[in-house]
């Protein structure tokens, strides 16, 4: 997990805009529209780093397919310290 966590925050220019990502998903679970709308950054943009951080169990989405909500899941929860540490050197 933690190489994972590496590539998608720190090995990739979507880096910045993950972190923002999962640090909003952290204060509660929300849908795409609504990352789009709180970052002030594409809906496209949004659901290609949602599908990103998915592929890669950092984040699941809910059952609905309309305004689907999307969770962090428990497997990241425990590499949070990880994602800190990468996260202080992206920003």
């Amino acid at each position: 997990m933690e190489k994972a966590l590496w590539y998608l925050f720190a090995g990739t220019r979507g880096g910045v805009n993950r972190v923002r990502i999962v640090r909003n998903l952290r204060d509660r679970p929300r849908n795409a529209n609504e990352l789009a709308e709180e970052l002030d950054v594409d809906y496209n943009t949004i659901t290609h780093h949602l599908d990103m951080l998915e592929e890669h169990d950092v984040v699941e989405p809910s059952d609905h397919n309309y305004g689907k909500l999307y969770f962090l899941t428990d497997q990241f929860e425990r590499h949070a310290e990880t994602f800190e540490d990468i996260a202080e050197e992206v920003n």
